[in-house]
């Protein structure tokens, strides 16, 4: 049987993705199983990370994993001079599937060439997160009953964001109208705007935030402005605080409007809109337990009838 890695999500196909729902609605029936009893899950995270990190890691051991790894690579032999490519080999010799975060776009691809196993991109730089992406669509269809014809509007850190890269990609199934909402400073790249354009994916661009402006929304999704991924401070302190969502804006939002965002937040959505109907990013985080599980046997070659007919499940 060949590696399956899961490390690009232009590489998936529509069916692919709609299979990876799939389970991952199993999953959030019935999250404790022992389908991964035996298996030894590495993650390895050269980059901070909470959620993706947790989610993974819960993931795997609610599924009977062992998990090894890193949290901060100054404790591996990294520390040392440590190629990335001595570190893959290496730690695949002792793990079944590895899960990595880098600060290099193209790391995670970099690793799936050299590994013997199968390895699962937790975000490589400001390219592509496509396990964050997977828990998006999730949300996004358990949100709207599809993944069909919506309106998605993308707001903040848009040349950064390797959130929104990856939901572009994955969307060009579903004919979405994308509104891309940044300042200039951040706005969505060229690459992908010719992306859309290739695919034939409707956007229009936006300098204005406020509530006219997103009332025909399906899907707010806010994004941080990134420090870590400026190198000039100043044009960071210009832009950190250019778009925040409040209650107020949210007044002539469509019913079934939901506001998502990757995490962590800084200024962008006010504490005010967590008990507003339309919030639903800490349910958004919480689907990252149930799409990473999914990861995990989609990688491994534990099938959705595997997971239909599992009688390991734990109450």
């Amino acid at each position: 049987m060949s590696k399956q890695d899961f490390v690009n999500i232009q590489n998936l196909s529509e069916d692919t993705l709609l299979y990876l729902i799939r389970m991952a609605q199993e999953f959030e029936k019935h999250p404790n199983r022992e389908l991964l009893k035996g298996k030894v899950v590495a993650t390895l995270f050269y980059e901070p990370s909470t959620r993706t990190r947790l989610s993974f890691e819960t993931a795997a051991n609610r599924l009977g994993a062992r998990v090894i790894g890193f949290t901060d690579a100054k404790v591996s032999s990294v520390s040392k001079g440590e190629t990335l490519k001595d570190t893959i080999l290496m730690v695949s010799n002792y793990a079944d599937v590895i899960a990595m975060r880098h600060y290099i776009e193209g790391a995670a691809q970099y690793a799936s060439e050299v590994a013997p196993i199968p390895i699962i991109n937790a975000g490589d730089g400001a390219h592509q997160h496509p396990s964050q992406c997977l828990l998006d669509l999730y949300t996004i269809h358990q949100t709207q009953g599809t993944l069909n014809n919506l309106n998605i509007y993308l707001v903040g850190d848009l040349k950064y964001g390797r959130t929104v890269h990856s939901l572009i990609m994955a969307m060009r199934h579903f004919n979405p109208t994308f509104h891309f909402i940044a300042p200039k400073e951040l706005a969505m790249p060229t690459e992908y705007k010719l992306y859309c354009k290739s695919h034939n994916i409707k956007y229009v661009e936006h300098t204005a935030f406020n509530s006219k402006e997103i009332a025909d929304a399906d899907i707010l999704y806010m994004t941080r402005v990134q420090k870590e991924r400026f190198s000039d401070l100043m044009e960071y302190e210009r832009v950190k605080n250019v778009y925040r969502l409040t209650n107020d804006m949210l007044a002539d939002a469509k019913p079934n409007m939901k506001v998502l965002h990757p995490l962590p937040r800084v200024n962008e959505i006010a504490y005010e809109v967590d008990d507003n109907p339309h919030a639903y990013y800490i349910q958004q985080a919480k689907n990252g337990l149930y799409a990473r599980e999914a990861i995990f046997c989609y990688c491994l070659g534990i099938t959705l009838d595997d997971v239909l007919n599992d009688k390991t499940i734990i109450e």
